[in-house]
């Protein structure tokens, strides 16, 4: 569940609530008593090695470049207009 703070806590407050929302602890800010917006962690990026992909790319099945073109060419504009 979300803790609720205000704008003024926020202001004077932001290193600590920046660091409780670090931990994992989502925050909803008030302005005048509404809710105004929700401070949460952003995910961390998960690093997947090269051999992961290389891996799991042999078994994808193979990919006609000519004929990926040509329905990507039926359904995207790629005209230029001035």
């Amino acid at each position: 569940m979300s803790r609720t703070i205000t704008q003024r806590e926020l202001r004077n407050d932001s290193g600590a609530i920046l660091r409780e929302v670090q931990a994992g602890e989502a925050m909803i800010v008030t302005r005048n008593g509404v809710p105004v917006a929700e401070l949460r962690a952003v995910p961390q990026r998960q690093f997947v090695p090269r051999a992961v992909i290389a891996e799991a790319a042999r078994y994808a099945p193979p990919v006609d470049g000519g004929r990926l073109r040509a329905e990507l060419d039926a359904v995207v504009d790629q005209s230029v207009d001035g």
